[in-house]
């Protein structure tokens, strides 16, 4: 990769628990050695079921993110009601698959989430297409730091508030350890009452009240 280019380096994670999932990312972009921004958009609403986060290239991840929303309120507009999780993670997967993005193909890590019928999911994506359903999972350079705390903590069907701690201390442990990580959290929520994202007085709440040393937190 060109030293240029605008990656964003990135740690992002999804949790399913008992009545939804959880998805959160950091802030920051590089560019080579460069902290290049410190309020990067990695989280997006795809819909009031579902979300994504990106890691990889900017411009790659943001292409991608306008495409699955238009895919996906075409879908509702002709059919009258949501598209469900593995569909759009189908979706997302042939457009990565058919080719595209910077170098004939997007140079990204995704991970889409959300609830249906079937409870809740999360998929990650991989820039060859590829698509896997888990109960948590996590994407980009700071992922085996939080892969570390997640292994060590996910329960199966635990409540929101466990979820979003994990998810949090996920993060925390990344952005020590990984410089192409950190400036902020953003997590939200995806359950039956629709996509919430969390302030940034929340997160910063949650962190401290499970006794995590917090730097940069973004206003919102």
């Amino acid at each position: 990769m060109a030293n240029g280019e605008l990656k964003t380096g990135t740690t992002t994670i999804g949790i399913v628990y008992k009545d939804g999932v959880v998805m959160a990312t950091e802030h920051r972009a590089t560019m080579g050695n460069i902290i290049a921004h410190k309020d990067v958009q990695k989280l997006f609403k795809i819909d009031d079921n579902l979300g994504l986060t990106v890691a990889g290239l900017v411009g790659d991840a943001q292409v991608l993110v306008r495409y699955i929303k238009a895919e996906v309120e075409l879908y509702k507009l002709k059919r009258g009601t949501q598209m469900s999780v593995k569909s759009a993670a189908t979706l997302l997967s042939n457009i990565m698959r058919g080719g595209g993005g910077s170098y004939g193909f997007y140079y990204v890590g995704l991970i889409l989430g959300g609830i249906d019928s079937q409870g809740g999911h999360v998929y990650s994506l991989d820039s060859a297409g590829g698509s896997i359903r888990d109960d948590y999972t996590s994407t980009g350079s700071g992922s085996p730091y939080a892969y570390g705390v997640l292994e060590d903590h996910y329960v199966k069907d635990m409540e929101e508030q466990e979820a979003i701690d994990l998810a949090i201390r996920g993060l925390n442990a990344a952005m020590r350890r990984d410089s192409a990580s950190g400036d902020g959290y953003a997590v939200a929520v995806i359950n039956k009452d629709g996509f919430r994202e969390l302030t940034a007085e929340e997160t910063l709440e949650r962190a401290e009240a499970i006794g995590l040393r917090i730097g940069y937190v973004r206003q919102k």
